[in-house]
């Protein structure tokens, strides 16, 4: 069972690929090896053995294709507000980026985000532009960027605010923000990723009174407080 074991969790990671297309080549592959674990299920000779492997092969399929459908294993952006509320109510682990395209560690944050993603298969990981979503930067007192929100079972459990508890520098490694974000319960890894008051409209001037955390009015610097 082992053997089965391995090759079933590497189908699960392929079927809840971080890429958004697929070539037909792939699909057909994943098809090949669905089948062949099948079949070694089925030679299985311990009859309870063999309708439990085959029961967890199904489902572990089935929820494969769910998280794929639900952009489990991919970091992407949500445009929507309210479809940004439901994700955050709705996912039983769940980390929003809240940024916005002047800062800079806004885009670093992206990329170590985007290395994440794809690993923890039980979280859900978006970034949200702070233009799009008021009302929620309202509700959290978003107030400086970089920001990190994590939800856990709908409740907001922790927040990650710029870089200083990352070393306070643009060059840290994605295993620091990391272990950062295991800290605060919003990361789950398993054997198998399916076992388991402000308001904020910017205009062009309120932009450019966009403060770092030392009262500087660098657009391009590191913090910003809105």
């Amino acid at each position: 069972m082992t053997r089965i074991h391995s090759k079933l969790d590497s189908l699960a990671s392929r079927v809840v690929d971080s890429n958004e297309s697929r070539e037909e080549d792939d699909l057909a592959d994943d098809d090949a090896i669905f089948a062949e674990l099948e079949a070694e299920i089925e030679n299985i000779h311990d009859s309870v053995v063999r309708d439990q492997g085959l029961q967890l092969l199904r489902l572990q399929m089935q929820g494969a294709k769910d998280m794929q459908e639900n952009a489990h294993g991919r970091y992407m952006e949500i445009t929507n507000e309210k479809e940004a509320i439901r994700i955050s109510a709705s996912e039983s682990r769940c980390v929003i980026h809240f940024y916005h395209t002047n800062f800079r560690r806004c885009e670093i944050m992206d990329k170590h985000l985007a290395q994440l993603a794809p690993k923890y298969f039980a979280t859900r990981f978006i970034r949200v532009f702070v233009e799009n979503v008021p009302w929620l930067v309202e509700k959290l007192a978003i107030q400086v960027l970089p920001c990190l929100m994590c939800f856990v079972d709908g409740v907001s459990k922790d927040r990650l605010i710029g870089f200083e508890e990352l070393g306070n520098n643009d060059v840290f490694e994605t295993a620091v923000l990391e272990l950062r974000l295991a800290n605060s319960g919003v990361l789950q890894k398993s054997r198998s990723p399916l076992e388991s008051g402000l308001t904020y409209n910017i205009s062009s001037s309120n932009t450019r009174n966009l403060r770092t955390s030392g009262g500087q009015t660098n657009q391009d610097d590191d913090e910003f407080d809105l």
